[in-house]
């Protein structure tokens, strides 16, 4: 048998370490996470093709279940790869809080455009699964302050992010929480409104993305849209980008805000929001939902 020349062995020990099958599904998943919710980030495809999902989970076998299909099921072994699908998994099915849909989540913080150095605010962290993709992309020189209101999330958020240095995770309400001048806050539950504290912390050029719902009161979620308002020099630029339904912000919502906020969805003019003012000036039909501190404005910011 022919003998391999030494150029032949020095090639073949430069070739890259073969990818462990989980390393493979994490990859085709981050894949499949671009096509579906189309992203344009490429530090975002690769943060979810290197963080491992089963970190922030526990054990399996895992309760999993998909938008549109009603209860959950449970995966069929305990291998880590039963994660890497675009379903939710839950965290505590008795109050229907999951990890969140992952295609969902990929696109919100897209479009929160998270970027090398930035200081982002995570307001409802869970577990801390999308805290570290964001502290993936945001990189050593980056920070990340993860914000949850329960106690045992809080605790299991701080044990599964403390090897991410760049990361602070804080138990308390994410609507009254200081983490000083951001230039992205992900708001990972429904509220009825915008905290003062997260406009005043947005650098300029800073993004907020906050679903804003309504809820019936009989159950812990909401449904309704996606807001994204950016700080401007002249005032904040506002648009909703997507349906949602998701788990309520206990402190950051209000019953009179709800039912006007549902009669404001139920006129379907949702797409004329271009602002939101801050400035004192009286109900206007230009203003598509007014409240004491904040309006969502069909006016351009100008």
């Amino acid at each position: 048998m022919r003998k391999k020349s030494d150029h032949g062995k020095r090639l073949q020990s430069a070739q890259p370490k073969t990818m462990s099958n989980l390393d493979h599904a994490r990859a085709y998943y981050a894949e499949e996470l671009r096509a579906v919710a189309n992203l344009q980030s490429e530090a975002l495809v690769r943060a979810f093709a290197k963080v491992p999902r089963e970190h922030f989970l526990g054990p399996g076998p895992w309760q999993v279940k998909s938008p549109g299909f009603k209860g959950y099921w449970t995966t069929k072994d305990a291998d880590p790869k039963q994660l890497y699908h675009n379903v939710l998994v839950a965290i505590d099915p008795s109050r229907q809080l999951n990890n969140g849909h992952p295609s969902f989540l990929a696109s919100l913080i897209d479009r929160l455009e998270v970027k090398p150095i930035d200081h982002v605010v995570h307001v409802g962290c869970g577990t801390g699964y999308y805290t570290a993709i964001m502290a993936e992309i945001v990189g050593p020189e980056g920070h990340v302050n993860a914000i949850e209101v329960d106690t045992q999330l809080a605790a299991r958020a701080r044990d599964n992010l403390n090897y991410f240095p760049n990361v602070e995770v804080i138990e308390g309400d994410g609507g009254e929480t200081d983490s000083g001048p951001a230039d992205a806050i992900l708001v990972n539950a429904g509220a009825t409104h915008p905290g003062a504290i997260w406009l005043d912390s947005l650098r300029p050029g800073g993004r907020l993305i906050l679903p804003l719902t309504v809820t019936d009161g009989a159950d812990c979620g909401g449904a309704g849209r996606v807001l994204k308002v950016t700080r401007q020099p002249q005032g904040f630029t506002a648009s909703f980008i997507s349906e949602v339904g998701i788990f309520s912000c206990v402190d950051g919502r209000d019953a009179e805000l709800n039912q006007r906020l549902k009669e404001a969805f139920a006129r379907d003019d949702w797409s004329s929001v271009q602002s939101l003012r801050r400035d004192p000036h009286e109900p206007a039909d230009t203003c598509w939902l007014h409240a004491a501190n904040f309006c969502l404005s069909k006016l351009a910011v100008t």
